[in-house]
């Protein structure tokens, strides 16, 4: 099994997208391509490639459902593994996006120190049951 390394991380909060940069960069080594819009992530992902999505849900224009959607229809990415980060918290809503498929939804505000051990462990646990 190969290792996490490509991440696509899109959220239209800019201290989100900060801090998710040092979690995700700086502590846990990633390379990372940060997009502030689904359409921004559209336009840039299959040239980044990713191995895992990571998605905030609530966001304008297109929310992370529907960036994700328009993502799986991209050359190469219809498969790749997806975790939501919302600050919308309720089970039913986590296990509505789990049961479409995410590995995962962190609730903000998240822990940055765990943050890259967490995906790396979700991977893990994706590539075991494939």
């Amino acid at each position: 099994m190969r290792e996490l390394q490509r991440i696509l991380h899109v959220d239209d909060a800019e201290d989100v997208l900060f801090i998710a940069n040092l979690a995700l960069k700086q502590i846990g080594k990633f390379e990372l391509l940060q997009c502030s819009s689904g359409k921004q992530a559209i336009a840039e992902a299959v040239a980044f490639g990713p191995d895992m999505f990571l998605l905030d849900y609530m966001m304008p224009e297109m929310d992370g459902r529907e960036t994700l959607y328009a993502l799986r229809k991209l050359p190469g990415l219809s498969d790749v593994p997806v975790v939501f980060m919302t600050a919308r918290i309720g089970e039913e809503f986590s296990n509505g996006l789990i049961k479409e498929g995410a590995l995962e939804v962190i609730p903000k505000p998240f822990d940055p120190m765990r943050l890259a051990d967490r995906l790396r462990d979700l991977w893990r646990t994706y590539n075991a049951s494939q």
